[in-house]
């Protein structure tokens, strides 16, 4: 995988990233390419370098990039809102239509967790996506922010994010907290952060507590009514972070054409470059992107049909 480094700007903040090229791109060639895009404290370093070292094996140019205020990305120290978050994408996604190794008439995106929901709600409304892929994600906010907590805990949260609302107002600025405050991590989730993530630089920085009301407000499930391109939705039938029953629902409101795999994992236990279930994971993102953005019809079915 050939890397090149680049910025781009968003709505006036300089986020930077890195264009990822298959080892046997040539010069003058149009190639089809994908955005893999973070979760929820997650940055291109990680998953969406380790989503683009598979897809550029497959022909693939992918950019990876950190949302603003994450990472080196220029933005408001702690500010993570998800409206944001998709405008970051879309314009990500301006930028790699005018690289010259891409075809921006073959372009998909991917979101692995909160990304999820943010790669959903863009195909809503960006006709210049032609497939998604929503992997491990929650896609209601309200309901799941719910569904995490006891009854006691959410009416907290509430009194919470409407005073830091009030403060918002009287103040122009929201408090900053732990960034797991209100995303409390189950254990395997926990466990698998300390080991893999906690000891890198940019991960586990203090969030604005209006991060919680831009959850509450989240519906992808709505927006993936007006989703007209190939939708592609896994999720870990053993995910105790964002349940299972995320992906039902999404799966339900969804338009075709659609496909649903249940991993045989949890959220990110499986997230590793050799592992098996990742594998089996990447290969079904692989054939859905070959014969959705690539127009690999004949080969991906064939694969599809052997699998």
């Amino acid at each position: 995988m050939i890397e090149r480094q680049i910025s781009f700007y968003s709505e006036g903040f300089k986020l930077e990233g890195t264009i990822y090229l298959p080892d046997d791109y040539k010069q003058g060639e149009k190639r089809p390419a994908i955005i893999p895009n973070s979760g929820y404290n997650g940055f291109n370093e990680f998953y969406p370098k380790l989503f683009a070292r598979n897809l550029t094996a497959a022909g693939y140019v992918c950019l990876g990039f950190d949302y603003r205020s994450f990472a080196n990305s220029e933005g408001e120290e702690g500010r993570v809102i998800l409206d944001e978050q998709v405008e970051d994408i879309q314009n990500a996604i301006t930028f790699l239509s005018l690289q010259e190794e891409v075809d921006p008439d073959r372009i998909g995106i991917l979101g692995w967790g909160m990304g999820a929901s943010n790669v959903v709600r863009v195909a809503a409304k960006d006709k210049r996506v032609k497939a998604v892929a929503a992997l491990n994600g929650f896609y209601n906010g309200e309901r799941w922010l719910r569904s995490i907590h006891s009854y006691v805990e959410w009416n907290e949260i509430l009194k919470m994010v409407e005073e830091d609302r009030k403060q918002r107002v009287l103040t122009g600025k929201s408090q900053l907290a732990d960034p797991f405050i209100h995303y409390p991590l189950d254990p395997a989730t926990a466990d698998y952060v300390d080991k893999e993530l906690a000891i890198l630089a940019p991960f586990g920085r203090q969030t604005v507590l209006q991060f919680t009301d831009s959850i509450i407000g989240l519906d992808a499930e709505k927006a993936a009514q007006d989703v007209k391109v190939p939708l592609f939705i896994a999720h870990g039938k053993d995910n105790l972070l964002h349940p299972v029953d995320e992906a039902y629902g999404l799966y339900e409101a969804a338009n075709e054409p659609k496909q649903l795999f249940i991993i045989d994992g949890k959220h990110n236990d499986f997230m590793y470059h050799e592992h098996e279930v990742f594998q089996d994971l990447i290969s079904r993102v692989k054939n859905f992107f070959n014969i959705n953005v690539a127009g690999k019809v004949e080969t991906a079915k064939l694969a599809q049909l052997q699998s």
